[in-house]
């Protein structure tokens, strides 16, 4: 039987004890950083300020819009990272909020595949700004002894059977699940990409998501919010990140996820550095410390996602045995053009065509489905 993730864990204290590749010891310095729940754990946190001497402050997001106004307050010189997804980081660069920074300084840059080297979420003009970390897709997470038959869609979301017992996340960007449910179900709409949508597309998608909406019981902004919504049995079905799943599980609570037949959106991490960060230097140890394949491993196995360092692979199975293939690292192109990633909606379609609705829309869009 596969033992619980957070046991697995314990392992990595002999593989940590070796000093990481272009990580050298320091004293002093501080990083402040705004991070998805579950990126900056003590198991990869802690022996880097023991290595590094520099100390890890983190504050969580519960989405790209809150960490985009995060990185943005304050003079924009309170925080020296954030882990952005695909959402929020062109936001960030064309904001100069962020600072392009240099590979070379990044020993393990060279292990990435080439796709996560410089994808466009976060390279422009042939600049860097940031490291790719993990990668992954929206999941359907469900409890198994209250949701039968195993759903195998997302039509299960939009179910009223489920009434009162549905979880979604509160982001803007869940208007792209709806139009990919759609983009798969009525083909008539003629959607091509969640992302990029004219006014009818948009507002199928946005009335898609009223008809839901009497039958969510929260949308949930921090990870743990949804994992107590599961525990407490106030919901049984929802949109969800392995995260959530890995929790649970090792919790013992009854549930299963899946990427239904429509497929999935997902997501893509980069840490980016802020363009007035006075801690340079400890934020390129992180970037050093966080790339290397026994960190990007660990890291994996701990969330459920899949690391753009190709030889963390490995490492993975040693940590847990079929965690390699779980996570498709193995194989991360072939999975990876079938996830339909985060990306900021822009009145450009992509097609000649500039009649796209632009993410300010998507903003007021959900801010009115809210109510």
């Amino acid at each position: 039987m596969r033992k619980p993730m957070w046991a697995l864990l314990s392992v990595l204290a002999v593989v940590l004890a070796f000093p990481a590749a272009g990580v050298t010891k320091q004293h002093g310095g501080t990083l402040n950083m705004i991070a998805w729940e579950g990126y900056t754990q003590p198991q990869w946190v802690k022996p880097f300020t023991k290595k590094t001497g520099c100390v890890v402050h983190q504050k969580y997001g519960g989405s790209s819009d809150e960490m985009v106004t995060l990185m943005r307050s304050g003079g924009g010189g309170q925080y020296d990272l954030v882990s952005a997804s695909g959402d929020a980081s062109l936001r960030l660069i064309f904001g100069k909020d962020v600072q392009a920074v240099d590979p070379s300084k990044i020993p393990d840059f060279k292990n990435f595949s080439r796709v996560f080297q410089s994808p466009p979420n976060n390279t422009v003009d042939g600049k860097h700004y940031g490291i790719s970390l993990q990668w992954g897709p929206n999941t359907l997470l469900y409890n198994t002894k209250k949701v039968k038959p195993a759903p195998t869609s997302w039509s299960a979301l939009y179910d009223a059977k489920y009434k009162g017992k549905v979880t979604i996340p509160d982001n803007p960007i869940q208007i792209a699940d709806a139009a990919l449910y759609l983009m798969k179900t009525k083909p008539s709409l003629g959607i091509k990409d969640p992302y990029e949508l004219n006014k009818t597309q948009f507002d199928a998608a946005t009335s898609l998501l009223k008809k839901q909406k009497p039958l969510i019981k929260k949308y949930w902004a921090l990870a743990s919010d949804e994992i107590d919504l599961f525990k407490n049995g106030d919901a049984v079905i929802g949109a969800s990140w392995p995260y959530q799943t890995n929790t649970l599980v090792a919790a013992k609570a009854p549930v299963k996820d899946v990427v239904p037949r429509e497929g999935a959106t997902g997501w893509l991490d980069t840490w980016m550095v802020s363009a007035k960060t006075k801690n340079l230097d400890c934020a390129y140890k992180w970037l050093a410390w966080i790339s290397t394949p026994t960190v990007q491993a660990q890291q994996a196995i701990y969330f459920g996602e899949t690391p753009v360092n190709s030889k963390a692979c490995a490492i993975m199975d040693k940590l847990s045995k079929g965690s390699c293939a779980q996570y498709h690292a193995n194989a991360p192109l072939r999975y990876f053009k079938q996830i339909h990633f985060w990306k900021t909606p822009i009145a450009d379609c992509g097609n000649g065509q500039k009649n796209c609705m632009d993410y300010t829309k998507w903003q007021q869009a959900w801010t009115q489905l809210k109510g």
